[in-house]
């Protein structure tokens, strides 16, 4: 079937019929092509050598793992990461193995097809294959064996439709029809029956894919997964948008079913740099990258130390990130991805009917030291109007004010400058480290400062203005949330913080943190934010992340045309 005559597919399975010689030429056109038709998952099932057009039905064989198959698969995660990064691209290696099962006495070696088709976390609603048609008249006969071949491999979609993808390759195939060097016989791979492996797993990417289906190929009995978490995520960048460890682990769990099921997989928590690689006698081999050899090797000293032999140190290489930025890491790593989501609407706004839609308020807070005012002040640049909480937090405290006169009365005269002003240093020091003070102080100003707030917007709507921020560093503990239509947060890490404030504000690393930690982490501002953004990098950074940010707020923000369904809350 042709492929220009097909419609989009969720998910699609893959089957690459080329030699492992001509394959890595092959690959980024193929996924390319694939991409045309597969909008979600795609499935890669590895057959080097399968013919699809002798006019006998192929079996579902067993091959052996080679050297050749781990570059292979690097490839194809490499070029998919390049050429397709939107697909959720996972090579199966259901039909790898070192050692054939029993196939009754009679079969050749590897020959024994699948005791029943394999199940897939999302069932495959086309095949696609690279098997190159010689003859336009076989077309039908070949897309018959390949959907008979696939339905024997895994459970597909009732009535599977096949595409070949060679009108897409016919140039390539040209010039692979030359002289051709006789293709040696594969390596074969080394494997181990128990494999470990490490990381964060965070947004499962193609050098997790990677590493996963390399171990899974290395693993002939057992795979052990530790993925990182509480303190061993302390050092991550952005940690805060990691996501929950049931989440990745849940995800991996998914990946490895589906990759080979036929392997026992455990998946647990790595709160240290050992974890079960060094108790466990069992395991043989573990997996690492360039950049984490040495944890390997501080893995070995430490399982001798424990009694156990070392494990053998499998290294594979770091994929390269084609669309890395200048601040980003040359590799596909997990913490580039998580700086991509700063100022993205990570999670959409909650219901905020109760507010009138225009102007839309921007409530944009964070931790001292974060660098929100300084965002605040480029937001208003770019034409929002900026309410400062900070400065309205002053006005409540002038003399004559309903609340000049409750702080008085509740924390005493003494606090008066000669000129009758309130000395909030003077009632800071009142309040500071006594929790039930400061909530009898806030009690009385905060309430204040929100109507002062309203009356802002209300002037701004008046004025035709379309957009606010409400720069709050209390934004939710003062419950303002309610008056916004989205939560803008600011993260930088607590010891950048540190610096920060000391520096700015003459106190000791002691006072500062303690200032820190007085306020909501940013694990629990996060929680509450749609919106992400840091100060971390230099301000050309944090402009541009600005400016992302408020482009696509416009976006969102626009009225849009009657009859319109939106097809994603996420920009």
């Amino acid at each position: 079937m042709s492929a220009g005559k097909m419609s989009m597919f969720s998910t699609g399975i893959l089957v690459l019929t080329s030699p492992l010689q001509t394959l890595p030429l092959r690959i980024a056109p193929v996924l390319s092509s694939a991409a045309q038709l597969v909008e979600r998952t795609l499935y890669v099932h590895l057959h080097p050598g399968l013919n699809l057009g002798n006019g006998s039905q192929p079996r579902a064989v067993f091959i052996p793992p080679a050297v050749d198959l781990s570059t292979i698969i690097s490839r194809l995660y490499s070029n998919a990461a390049d050429v397709c990064g939107h697909l959720d691209v996972r090579v199966l290696l259901t039909n790898v193995r070192a050692q054939p099962a029993p196939c009754g006495g009679t079969a050749a070696p590897n020959c024994c097809p699948f005791p029943t088709p394999q199940s897939l976390s999302h069932s495959p609603e086309v095949v696609l294959t690279d098997f190159p048609l010689q003859d336009p008249g076989q077309s039908r006969q070949v897309t018959q064996c390949l959907q008979s071949y696939t339905g024997h491999c895994y459970v597909c979609s009732p009535g599977l439709p096949s595409v070949l993808l060679h009108p897409q390759l016919a140039e390539l195939q040209e010039n692979e029809d030359g002289p051709q060097e006789p293709e040696e016989k594969a390596e074969v791979l080394q494997t181990y029956s128990d494999v470990v492996v490490g990381g964060t797993f965070d947004r499962l990417h193609g050098a997790h894919r990677t590493l996963l289906n390399i171990s899974c190929l290395l693993a002939s009995r057992r795979f052990l997964v530790c993925v990182c978490d509480r303190a061993m995520l302390k050092k991550k960048v952005l940690r805060e948008l990691v996501e929950p460890y049931a989440l990745r682990a849940q995800r991996v769990q998914e990946f490895l079913q589906d990759i080979k099921p036929s392997l026992q997989v455990k998946i647990m928590p790595l709160e240290d740099p050992y974890g079960v690689s060094v108790v466990d006698p069992l395991l043989q081999c573990i997996v690492v990258s360039e950049e984490t050899r040495r944890g390997g090797e501080a893995v070995n000293k430490k399982r001798i130390e424990n009694g156990f032999p070392p494990l053998v140190l499998h290294e594979i290489q770091l994929l390269k990130d084609a669309h890395h930025s200048e601040t980003e890491e040359e590799k596909i790593s997990s913490s580039s991805l998580r700086s991509r989501l700063l100022g993205t609407l990570l999670t959409p706004p909650k219901d905020t009917s109760h507010l009138a839609p225009r102007p839309y308020v921007i409530g944009l807070t964070g931790g001292s030291g974060s660098g929100k005012s300084s965002i605040a002040r480029q937001m208003e640049a770019l034409g929002a109007v900026r309410i400062d909480c900070d400065k309205l937090g002053h006005e409540v405290y002038q003399a004559g004010t309903g609340a000049y006169h409750r702080v008085l009365e509740e924390f005493g005269s003494d606090l008066l400058n000669e000129d009758k002003t309130i000395n909030r240093r003077a009632l800071g020091g009142k309040v500071f480290g006594n929790q039930e003070r400061l909530k009898a102080l806030t009690d009385i100003v905060w309430p204040e400062i929100a109507l002062l707030v309203e009356k802002r917007i209300s002037r701004a709507r008046e004025e035709g203005e379309q957009v606010c921020v409400l720069d709050a560093a209390v934004l939710q503990e003062a419950g303002w949330a309610r008056m916004v239509h989205e939560v803008w947060v600011t993260v930088i890490p607590e010891e950048e913080a540190v610096v920060r404030i000391s520096e700015r504000d003459g106190l000791t690393t002691e006072d500062a943190l303690r200032r820190l930690r007085s306020q909501w982490s940013n694990g629990e501002q996060v929680a509450h934010a749609n919106v992400v953004l840091s100060t971390l990098w230099e301000p050309e950074v944090t402009r541009k992340q600005v400016l992302k940010a408020w482009n696509l707020l416009q976006k969102r923000i626009q009225p849009k045309p009657e009859g319109h369904v939106s097809t994603s809350s996420r920009q």
